[in-house]
């Protein structure tokens, strides 16, 4: 497979400053999801991707992938998801690949979830916030995810500080990997599950908030009826469709009533169909049309 044509990696690229958040991050969301359809593109850069792209799993592979992605799906997906990870492993110029994904793809319209799964404590906790949800950093991303297991209260930095940047952030609560149910199935004193009371703490932080409030939660697509509370009025980010085995007709058992509140998130579905920028807009505007359908 011919791998697609780009300008070769810089040593050290400067990403352009993306536009700060022009208003809250849950009516930013629903207008995106509204004009542009219910869909999450996730730009995960693994080596067997990129492999079948005919690219090297080097730092060069990695930004024409980026690249590729963002050029092909930015003015028209509501939101991209990187998964830093795939960044992250090729150290500091993977990092800056990163960075300009994020700036070009908000320059671009598309809104950018950076799949981070940050949490910690305190001041490093406040430090990854600043990483992530500070207007000045060049890793700023309209929203990003984050863990809530040494306790809620411990993500109170990336709280404040997404709602301060007009941001977002989505909590690990019912996540789709098996052994997650061994934490969040778990049920705590007065009888709830973990994940009920991480729902719970969402929904006291979005009261009030039209459309949605900034908090969202990652609640997987392959779980079936998940006999939690999904009212959170916040957004709900539900990975596992596509090549984990969901698919647009499951999302009304998993979310019930909170259906209309899913942000779909596919990634080899859509990322498959490359190095084509063609063929990936069309992936993206079929997985979009079949979302719509079910999600109004």
């Amino acid at each position: 497979m011919t791998a697609p044509e780009s300008a070769q990696p810089s040593e050290a690229p400067q990403p352009p400053r993306a536009p700060a958040s022009p208003g809250p991050f849950g009516a930013r969301l629903r207008r995106a999801l509204d004009d542009r359809g219910p869909l999450c593109v996730g730009v995960d850069p693994h080596a067997a991707l990129l492999a079948a792209w005919g690219l090297d799993d080097d730092v060069a592979g990695l930004e024409r992938f980026a690249r590729t992605v963002v050029d092909a799906l930015a003015d028209r997906v509501a939101v991209l998801k990187p998964q830093s990870a795939f960044f992250e492993r090729f150290g500091s110029r993977g990092i800056a690949v990163l960075e300009r994904a994020i700036a070009d793809a908000r320059s671009a319209g598309a809104l950018v979830l950076t799949d981070a799964k940050r949490g910690d404590i305190g001041s490093t906790m406040a430090a990854y916030a600043a990483a992530y949800l500070d207007p000045g950093s060049p890793l700023f991303s309209d929203a990003v995810t984050v863990s809530p297991y040494l306790g809620f209260g411990s993500l109170r930095p990336a709280l404040d500080a997404a709602r301060a940047a007009g941001s977002g952030v989505f909590v690990l609560a019912l996540t789709s990997n098996p052994e997650g149910a061994e934490v969040q199935r778990a049920t705590a004193g007065d009888g709830a599950s973990v994940a009920q009371t991480v729902l719970d703490h969402i929904a006291r932080e979005n009261a009030g908030a039209r459309p949605l409030g900034p908090v969202g939660a990652v609640v997987g697509a392959t779980l079936g009826e998940t006999g939690a509370d999904l009212a959170v009025n916040g957004p709900l980010l539900a990975p596992g469709l596509g090549a984990q085995g969901a698919t647009a007709a499951d999302l009304p058992r998993v979310f019930g009533d909170a259906v209309r509140n899913v942000v779909p998130s596919i990634s080899r579905g859509v990322l498959g169909r490359g190095p084509s920028p063609r063929a990936l807009r069309e992936a993206a505007a079929r997985e979009a049309d079949a979302l719509r359908e079910v999600l109004g």
